[in-house]
């Protein structure tokens, strides 16, 4: 069963967002079209305090069934745009659980949960996306994180550099509502999540990566974005977006200093 929420898309958030993280990007204006996936900075989390898991994400928010694992993160999301979503416009939006797969990992148990939003305007379907978390268990003390993957061998036609600091990460906690400790508590993010610092927000990742294309490739209409987490993103580390054109669009990834790939992204023109 669907969860239903209606929402107008003022231009406050994607302003609060633009001043932060996108100034290249033209001002939002009254009926001018929202970039593509800045849908994510509408429809902020909303569940009750009593219904947060210890480390502050949603444990009851009535999509998914409550989850008996202890950590929960962000593995990625793939959305189709079927039409540009406009400021101002009254939205509606359906969430519903997707599929939902227990594995055994070389860390334990392991949850893969899908979560399906449709965003509809007076009935009609703009954009369909399902995001992908992954519950697991509590971290072993002591475990050291297996290094991620390098990145291809390959000429990237576009590069640029990027930090984000805890003032970032607070802002886009604070736009979204979102109040997984891993982006805001450094004690709970090293002693109990096992991570060397505060965590950047997937879905942040996921818009950042999502502008740079849209930026790199000017005039682009994005049909489909898929975007997988391949290793964690921190606060304070320098990165790099790279990115290339493919026969369908472009691919762009984030990659640390050794070049190793932190996530990955394929954008599909129209």
């Amino acid at each position: 069963m669907a969860v239903v929420r209606t929402e107008s898309l003022r231009i406050a958030p994607a302003a609060a967002y633009r001043g932060t993280f996108a100034p290249l990007t033209a001002e939002p204006k009254s009926t001018g079209e929202l970039p593509p996936g800045w849908e994510g900075i509408y429809f902020p989390f909303d569940a009750a305090l009593a219904d947060l898991r210890p480390d502050g994400s949603p444990a009851d928010d009535g999509v998914l069934p409550v989850i008996d694992l202890p950590r929960r993160m962000y593995a990625g999301e793939d959305t189709v745009f079927h039409r540009p979503l406009a400021y101002d416009d009254v939205v509606e939006q359906r969430v519903q659980a997707g599929a939902v797969v227990e594995k055994e990992g070389r860390g334990g148990r392991l949850v893969f949960a899908d979560i399906e939003r449709n965003y509809l305007v007076a009935g009609e379907l703009a954009i369909s996306s399902v995001w992908h978390d992954v519950f697991l268990e509590a971290a072993k003390p002591g475990a050291v994180a297996k290094p991620p993957a390098p990145a291809p061998d390959a000429e990237w036609a576009w590069t640029e550099s990027l930090t984000l600091d805890s003032r970032q990460l607070f802002r886009f906690s604070a736009l979204t509502f979102n109040t997984h400790l891993v982006h805001y508590d450094r004690d709970w993010a090293r002693g109990v999540e096992g991570l060397q610092d505060l965590l950047v927000h997937g879905p942040l990742v996921r818009m950042l990566l999502l502008d740079y294309a849209v930026r790199s490739q000017p005039g682009i209409k994005v049909e489909r974005f898929s975007l997988q987490m391949q290793a964690p993103v921190f606060v304070d580390a320098e990165v790099r977006l790279v990115g290339r054109e493919t026969d369908s669009g472009s691919e762009v990834l984030v990659v640390d200093a050794q070049s190793g790939v932190l996530a990955r992204g394929l954008v599909t023109a129209r």
